[in-house]
Order: structure tokens, then sequence, then C-alpha cells
């Protein structure tokens, strides 16, 4: 079974992610974010492998070396969570050193490529993890997972703009809620919204988007909840 899969964000008016780049800084409105992630009922929350790398808090550039040979099967440290901090990191980059992030326990998505090593390291964190393809990660394959493995039944997809872009591709966004706010970023090269790489992919996957709710926020900020409905099949 599919989970949910609702895309929260929050941009500037020209769509860019990048909060510090934001201006004017006195319309920047802290926590609200998370705020409104909560609103809408928190749970297991997706990122993408440099949102992962952000997160992480080992200072190595890999885990060490090991002699243990991993079967390339489902890991879990733990299987009870009020709500999972879930990764995309398909060739094991991030050395987590930490098994939580506030509370919420970290599960990585991986491919069958990654060294042993690295499932080393995550075991001794306390990192959970899953496989997904073997090269590279197949999404619809990994959020049945989650929901057959530990009954996520909704997932809060949370940038960066390469992860977003990715499930919109696939066509596994059901919901998005999307946040302008009165600042503008007016550059080049940073992050946005939906990032699908330097490659023309043509045009969204989307047959319909339909707005459910609007409300203007405390400062001016708008918010924008849509449901979407998908042509696309999974492309990886």
């Amino acid at each position: 079974m599919k989970p949910y899969v609702l895309c929260h964000m929050v941009c500037s008016v020209d769509g860019r992610i990048w909060g510090s780049r934001w201006r004017p800084k006195v319309n920047v409105v802290p926590n609200l974010f998370e705020r409104l992630h909560d609103q809408m009922g928190g749970g297991s929350w997706l990122c993408g492998r440099v949102t992962a790398q952000e997160f992480a808090k080992g200072t190595e550039p890999a885990y060490p070396p090991t002699d243990q040979v991993f079967a390339r099967e489902n890991w879990f440290a733990q299987r009870e969570a009020g709500a999972w901090g879930i990764f995309l990191d398909g060739h094991g980059k991030a050395v987590w050193a930490r098994g939580d992030i506030g509370g919420d326990p970290i599960l990585v998505i991986l491919t069958e490529s990654v060294p042993d090593r690295h499932l080393a390291g995550l075991r001794a964190d306390g990192v959970s993890y899953i496989f997904a393809g073997k090269t590279e990660i197949d999404l619809s394959a990994a959020i049945e997972t989650l929901n057959r493995e530990l009954g996520i039944e909704r997932i809060m997809l949370e940038g960066g703009g390469g992860a977003n872009g990715a499930f919109l591709r696939a066509g596994l966004i059901d919901e998005l809620s999307l946040v302008l706010c009165p600042v503008i970023d007016g550059s080049t090269g940073g992050p946005i919204v939906f990032n699908s790489g330097d490659t023309d992919l043509g045009p969204a996957p989307i047959e319909s988007m339909t707005l459910v709710s609007h409300d203007v926020l405390d400062g001016g900020a708008m918010w924008l909840r849509y449901k979407l409905r998908s042509t696309a099949a999974e492309v990886n």
C-alpha cells in the first residue's frame, strides 16, 4: 500500500528555498515551517541526500573500513516510533554519528550499491535502513516498504528540491502545502521547490491540481494547499 505523500515547503515569491538569501529579512517568520508541519499533524517526514548531510554529525567523509559482510536486507534499530526522520541516501554519503533528530529515529533509504562499511556504520549509530533498487532508488518501492514494514500511512515530503522533483516525476505526491513568503531571493543558482536536474524532462506529469484551502498568515505569507493527481509512472 502506498502512503499518502504530502509535500510541505516554504519558499520566496520567486520559488526559492534558501531562507538565508531572502529579503527583506524582517518578513521572514521564524519557525513558520515547523509550526505548520505540526499544525498539519506532523508524523514521519522525508528529505533528500543534501538535507541528510546537513543533519549528519559525522566529521569523516565515510564510515571506517570493516571486515563484516552484510546481506542487502532491510535492518531496523527499532520498529516503534511516533514519527520517523527518513532520508534518501542511495549511495551512502551521510555519516550520521547520531540515531535520531529531535527524538525521531533516523531511517535511510539505500541502494544495494552501498559498501559494507556504510552498513556497519549505520548499525553502530543505531540508524535503520531499507533497500530500494540496485544502483538507483525506486521511490515507489521504498515508500511501499515503509508502509509494509513500519505501518507508515503518511509521509511529509520536506525537500530539498531534488527529492521533491524526484517524487513529482514519479507521480507519488498526493498533496502540496506551499507557503509563499513575502520575500524575494532574486538570484540564480539557489535551490527551488521542485528541481529535476539540469536535463529538460519536459512538462511535469500532473493531470490536475485542485485548491483545497488558502490562508493569509501573519506577516502576509500565503498558505496554499492543493490536491495533486498525476499521470506519471515512476521514472528512475
